[in-house]
């Protein structure tokens, strides 16, 4: 019997347990948004480590990068289908940490967001 794991797995493993990957689709299941938006929501993300993480997750077809020709030029990242099929992986994650990560109190609320607004407990 072959006890190795599946290959597409461990892909899909190594791809979403990425630090900062999981954090950065959360972001992005409530819409598009622009690289400052992931500092304001995650301010311990760095530049670099957005950049990189954008980037892996378009090489990979989980985001889109879109550039409105305004003045300045405005760029938004949004999930394409292939991202926004992990939304009831996101969803579960919200659950489970709903139910089982303890928190101090002052930091116990989360904002409400099309993720956890769906998930029931």
């Amino acid at each position: 019997m072959d006890a190795r794991i599946c290959p597409r797995y461990e892909r899909a493993a190594m791809l979403l347990g990425k630090k900062w990957t999981g954090l950065m689709l959360r972001i992005l299941m409530d819409g598009p948004r622009r690289f400052s938006d992931f500092r304001a929501h995650a301010p311990q993300l760095s530049d670099r480590i957005v950049s990189e993480r954008l980037q892996e997750l378009e090489r990979e077809g989980l985001v889109e990068r879109i550039v409105h020709p305004s003045k300045p030029v405005a760029v938004e990242y949004r999930l394409t289908a292939k991202g926004r099929g992990l939304e009831p992986v996101v969803q579960a994650i919200q659950a489970w940490a709903d139910r089982w990560i303890e928190m101090p109190a002052a930091d116990s609320v989360c904002q409400a967001s099309a993720t956890s607004s769906k998930r029931g407990a």
